[in-house]
């Protein structure tokens, strides 16, 4: 089997794994067999296998490889450190900002250019979401350089320092992405 063969193998192993537990993790409690019924664990087997096929055409079509990094658990474990610590006090100390802001009507909104030197795809992605999910900012869009574009409520300087937009997100994103 050659690269792209084993490539799609993994997709398919991945996507098909995730499925199963979010798909359990939904129907948790519906049954006999530890929280399952045995109609419900055959359904889910069948369902997942049918979502990891379309998951795997749809990575192929968009040119998408997972591969095993993404069953590393330390990255887990670090994806839901940041999601509970710096993304979850940043999003509370932006919700905070947004309404001083308009309570006081002191706004001077722009779009921005930022470059955070991260090389893959689900690094972008999730640093495009983050900085979305934060109230006061919204990404606009990415160029071909994984330069991202971003419209901010408040700018400080014409050309802020990413820092200034989105905190720590970019160094966590390295440590879960890369």
């Amino acid at each position: 089997m050659n690269r792209s063969g084993i490539a799609k193998v993994i997709n398919f192993a991945i996507s098909s794994i995730f499925s199963l537990i979010i798909y359990l993790i939904l129907t948790v409690g519906s049954g006999s067999i530890l929280y399952w019924s045995e109609d419900e664990i055959i359904l889910g087997v069948i369902l997942s296998l049918i979502s990891g096929l379309i998951l795997t055409m749809i990575f192929e079509w968009v040119g998408v490889e997972m591969g095993l990094k993404f069953l590393n658990p330390l990255r887990w474990i670090l994806f839901l450190i940041y999601i509970m610590g710096p993304f979850f006090f940043s999003l509370v100390r932006a919700n905070l900002e947004v309404a001083y802001r308009i309570v006081t009507k002191n706004i001077n909104p722009g779009i921005v250019k930022l470059s955070p030197n991260l090389k893959t795809d689900l690094g972008i992605t999730l640093l495009a979401n983050s900085i979305s999910l934060t109230p006061g900012t919204l990404s606009v869009d990415v160029d071909r350089e994984n330069n991202l574009f971003v419209h901010c409520l408040y700018l400080k300087s014409i050309e802020p320092k990413i820092e200034e937009v989105a905190g720590n997100f970019t160094k966590w994103i390295k440590l879960i992405t890369e």
